[in-house]
């Protein structure tokens, strides 16, 4: 049994060291370049990381984003590594009301947000262990900002406990 997990370890780890999914023809490089630029919006690491089976998203809207004076929309996506839309994450403190989906949600000020996702995926039922990316998309695309993206992984209850020894 030690054998099995280790070789278990072994295979999480090299899953997580796979580069993200091709998104809106963007890879790992360009996310990261489109972070460090500050174009007015930032996703942060999601927590915990590793998800069992929910996390926080937070993520700030730039002042720069409002000097027009008109909202901005919103969107996020949790994909797997097939690029496979799997969930919208949940608003946490929109004035829609806590439990609105991030996806084109208006914003009216700037600040710090966040969003919930509770590991489910669109049908209603938990996601398998596995690398996933969440993916931040503000005004549609529209502008000098691309969208941004992180990795996280997904471990569900029993896969926790054998990677605990």
């Amino acid at each position: 049994m030690p054998c099995s997990r280790s070789v278990l370890l072994i295979l999480f780890l090299l899953a997580g060291s796979l580069s993200p999914p091709r998104l809106e023809a963007q890879s790992a490089a360009p996310a990261r370049r489109a972070q460090s630029a500050a174009p007015g919006f930032a996703i942060e690491q999601n927590y915990p990381n590793p998800v069992n089976p929910e996390t926080w998203i937070p993520f700030t809207l730039g002042a720069s984003l409002f000097e027009q004076g008109t909202p901005v929309t919103v969107t996020i996506r949790i994909y797997n590594m097939l690029s496979q839309v799997v969930a919208i994450p949940q608003a946490v403190d929109h004035p829609n009301g806590r439990g609105t989906p991030v996806f084109n949600l208006p914003y009216t000020d700037p600040g710090r947000r966040t969003a919930y996702w509770d590991g489910r995926n669109a049908a209603g039922e938990l996601v398998p262990t596995g690398v996933y990316y969440v993916q931040m998309v503000v005004n549609d695309g529209r502008g000098p900002s691309e969208p941004q993206m992180t990795k996280f992984s997904v471990i569900g209850p029993s896969r926790r406990r054998l990677l605990l020894f």
